[in-house]
C-alpha cells in the first residue's frame, strides 16, 4: 500500500509534461517515479495521436493507458493495445465529403489508429506531419481511411478558420474544438479530455474525487473540470488558468512536478 494508491493523475503533454524545448524535465521525470513508485497512477492526456506519440522516450512513466486524440482514444504502451477508442464513424465519410465540397482548399487530416490519412495536403499539413514523424497516406476519397477515426483536423490557412469554425456550428455530430488556432480538431460527439478522464478511471476503479488532471491550452478545459484537483502552470493560456484550482510553475520549471508537490501534501 502507497500513500497515492487510487491516486490518478493525468497530464497534458506538450506544454504541460514537457518543456518549451520538447523535453520533459529531469525534476518531473524524478517526481513521476515517485508518485508511481508510491502507488499513484500517472498517465498522459493529449490532443497528439497514436502515430504523434508512439516514439515518446518515456512512455515507460505511464502505469496507466495514455489518452490520446483529445480523450477519443485510450492506448496501453504497456499491454500494447488499444484500450477504448470513441472515433468518428461511417458519419464521418459524410461530414468530410461535404466540408471537402464548401471548403476545397482546406487540408483534412483523418486519423485511424495507426495510420493517417489525408485530403489536399497543404504546406500547414506537410509540416504537421513532418514534425511528429508521421506517415501518411493521400486520397481523394475519406472512405479509404478505415473507422472509427480517432479525429479529424482541418488544417485552415489565415482568415478562413472562423469561417470554418461557423460551418461546424452547424452539423450536430461530429462536434469540434473551438480554436483561434489554425487546426481544427474534430471529435465524435460527447468526447473530449473531461469525458475520457473519467472513462479511464472508471476502467481503473479509480473513484473521482481522487483524479487529477495537469494542463495548460483550451483542449484541457473540459480535463481540467471534469477532475477533482487542476493543475495549470502559470505560463499556460488564459482558458485553462480560468479552470485552475491550482496555478503551477511554468512548464519550463517542472509544473507536473510542482503538482505531485501539491499531491504529495495533501496525501499523508
Amino acid at each position: 500500500m502507497g500513500k497515492f494508491d487510487k491516486v490518478l493523475l493525468a497530464s497534458d503533454f506538450d506544454g504541460t509534461l514537457n518543456d518549451d524545448h520538447g523535453e520533459t524535465p529531469d525534476s518531473v521525470l524524478d517526481a513521476i517515479r515517485y508518485f508511481t513508485a508510491n502507488g499513484g497512477i500517472f498517465t498522459a492526456s493529449t490532443g497528439r495521436t497514436f502515430q504523434g506519440l508512439r516514439q515518446y522516450a518515456h512512455a515507460d512513466l505511464f502505469n496507466a493507458p495514455v489518452l490520446l486524440s483529445n480523450g477519443a482514444m485510450a492506448y496501453d504502451f504497456n499491454a500494447q493495445c488499444v484500450v477504448f477508442c470513441d472515433g468518428i464513424g461511417d458519419e464521418g465519410v459524410g461530414f468530410v465529403r461535404a466540408f471537402c465540397a464548401a471548403f476545397p482548399d482546406i487540408s483534412v487530416e483523418m486519423y485511424p489508429f495507426n495510420a493517417t490519412f489525408a485530403i489536399h495536403i497543404s504546406p500547414g499539413t506537410e509540416r504537421h506531419f513532418t514534425n511528429q514523424g508521421i506517415p501518411y497516406t493521400v486520397t481523394d476519397d475519406p472512405a479509404e481511411a478505415p473507422r472509427p477515426w480517432a479525429k479529424v483536423m482541418l488544417c485552415c490557412p489565415d482568415g478562413k478558420s472562423a469561417a470554418v469554425q461557423d460551418y461546424l456550428r452547424t452539423i450536430d455530430d461530429p462536434a469540434f474544438l473551438p480554436t483561434r488556432g489554425t487546426f481544427v480538431e474534430v471529435l465524435k460527439k460527447g468526447v473530449d479530455k473531461g469525458s475520457g478522464l473519467l472513462k479511464l478511471a472508471d476502467l481503473l476503479h479509480v473513484p473521482h474525487e481522487r483524479v487529477y488532471a495537469a494542463g495548460d491550452g483550451y483542449n484541457d478545459v473540459d480535463m481540467l473540470r471534469a477532475a477533482a484537483g487542476a493543475f495549470v502552470p502559470c505560463n499556460g493560456s488564459s482558458e485553462a488558468l480560468a479552470a485552475a484550482t491550482h496555478v503551477v510553475r511554468s512548464n519550463n520549471d517542472g509544473a507536473v512536478a510542482h503538482a505531485i508537490e501539491i499531491l504529495d501534501s495533501l496525501y499523508t
